[in-house]
């Protein structure tokens, strides 16, 4: 039996942490190609022009498998396009997910849309199951989420979209380049957006992008924010647009910095190779955890044609009562020991996003000072009232904590990261008799008797 390192046991990494180590977790990998694509937006004043960014655009549609595609300052303002190229409007229903980064959804309010939240199954995708339940003869579409690269049941969401003659809207900002039974994510549905900023798998600065096979809709996505090219020479088959051309019909700034264009461009050439280490790392990550109880990971079956595209944001599932009820903050606390602490941030860490219905934005404000609040403006049912059915994503969220986001393949030191879930598994008994839950004294809460030092 090893004595953990929170209760005063050798951690698997003794003091800075090594350059292999540090190299496994920094992304995304910027070489001499990026630093010069960049440069030379900078050297030649090139930052408003969109001669690079349209190149990036045909590059990155043919790339996803798409007719068409536009880039954007950033992935909430692709989604906000995305919304608007679909038609969304006043008293129009959109369904989301309840479990996802408040973009997703927050745009629809502006169009005087009404966000409609269901629950999300226990890997955090949008649950199938609960989409008839809030539809209405006002729903008009229903935004899918990949959420942290796990591509949803795009199967069952199409043919309840079919069924109840509904648009779908792809968000795929955790899952750039993703599959779902050997189709590209984001084009499946009727139109999608995404993120491409700094953090994501598919890292380009600050940067969105929407992609579509409907002509339309493209068009729409234009005039919607990239007013050099609302114009004759762009819009060509929706003449309801004409009238309107030179202006951001939505009042917006949309077109991107072309360093992040430059840099996107030299990202995506790699993007693939890099994605596919990414996953050899984090599925033999997982693959030496097989079995062990207290958790399980969030990821698909690849021998469907399905992926987890660059292993956004990795996830796990934590059954507390496989492991004596020990609580999900004091099993965390412990594998960050196990690894030494020695993090800029925690490597494990607690939940995913927050459940959007619980923010009062999506209660009580008023965005455009109608006298009531957005969710209920022009809508012919008060749909807050669906949410009380939500404390399942609610309860089902506490049970998600985020792994280290491994990006290269080292057996070795791979290996060391399993170890840290490992040591703590096999040895949370440790804990449990070390952590003891007192009602009457701390309130339901665990509090902890141990030498942190």
């Amino acid at each position: 039996m090893k004595k953990l390192a929170i209760l005063g046991g050798e951690p698997i990494i003794k003091g800075e942490n090594p350059e292999i180590v540090k190299e496994m977790l920094t992304w995304p990998i910027i070489t001499k190609e990026d630093e010069e694509a960049v440069l030379d937006v900078v050297r030649n004043n090139k930052f408003s022009e969109t001669k690079i960014t349209q190149e990036f655009e045909k590059e990155f549609a043919q790339w996803i498998g798409a007719d068409y595609a536009v880039a954007y300052t950033s992935g909430t303002m692709s989604l906000a396009a995305a919304l608007f190229a679909a038609g969304l409007g006043k008293g129009d229903e959109i369904i989301c997910p309840t479990v996802t980064y408040w973009a997703s959804i927050t745009a629809a309010a502006g169009l005087g849309a009404i966000p409609v939240f269901c629950n999300v199954k226990e890997d955090m995708s949008i649950d199938p199951d609960d989409l008839e339940r809030v539809i209405s003869p006002k729903t008009k579409a229903i935004m899918v989420v990949h959420y942290c690269a796990y591509p949803a049941d795009m199967d069952r969401i199409m043919e309840i979209a079919k069924k109840h003659n509904l648009l779908v809207i792809e968000d795929v900002s955790h899952a750039q380049g993703g599959l779902y039974k050997g189709k590209r994510l984001g084009t499946i549905g009727d139109i999608a957006g995404m993120s491409l900023m700094s953090q994501k798998s598919f890292a380009a600065g600050e940067l969105g992008i929407v992609v579509t096979n409907n002509r339309r809709m493209y068009e729409r996505a234009l005039a919607y924010g990239h007013y050099e090219r609302n114009n004759e020479n762009y819009i060509t088959e929706c003449e309801d647009l004409k009238p309107y051309f030179n202006i951001s019909i939505g009042g917006v700034k949309g077109r991107p910095n072309q360093v992040s264009t430059a840099m996107a461009r030299v990202q995506l050439k790699y993007y693939d190779e890099r994605c596919e280490e990414i996953r050899k790392a984090m599925n033999y990550f997982w693959d030496l955890l097989e079995g062990k109880p207290g958790v399980r990971p969030i990821r698909v079956d690849e021998s469907t044609g399905s992926n987890m595209a660059g292993y956004y944001a990795s996830k796990g599932l934590y059954i507390a009562e496989e492991l004596h009820g020990l609580p999900i903050n004091v099993f965390i606390d412990a594998l960050n020991a196990e690894l030494g602490g020695n993090q800029k941030w925690p490597l494990f860490a607690h939940g995913a996003n927050y459940c959007l219905h619980t923010h009062n934005l999506f209660k009580t404000f008023d965005l455009i000072n109608s006298g009531e609040p957005s969710r209920t403006y022009g809508a012919e049912r008060d749909v807050r009232k669906l949410d009380e059915a939500l404390k399942l994503s609610e309860e089902r969220r506490k049970n998600v904590f985020a792994v280290p986001y491994l990006v290269k393949y080292n057996k070795e030191w791979i290996e060391k990261f399993a170890q840290a879930l490992i040591n703590v598994i096999e040895n949370h008994m440790d804990l449990v008799e070390n952590y003891k839950l007192n009602e009457e004294d701390a309130g339901g809460q665990w509090f902890g008797r141990v030498n942190r030092s």
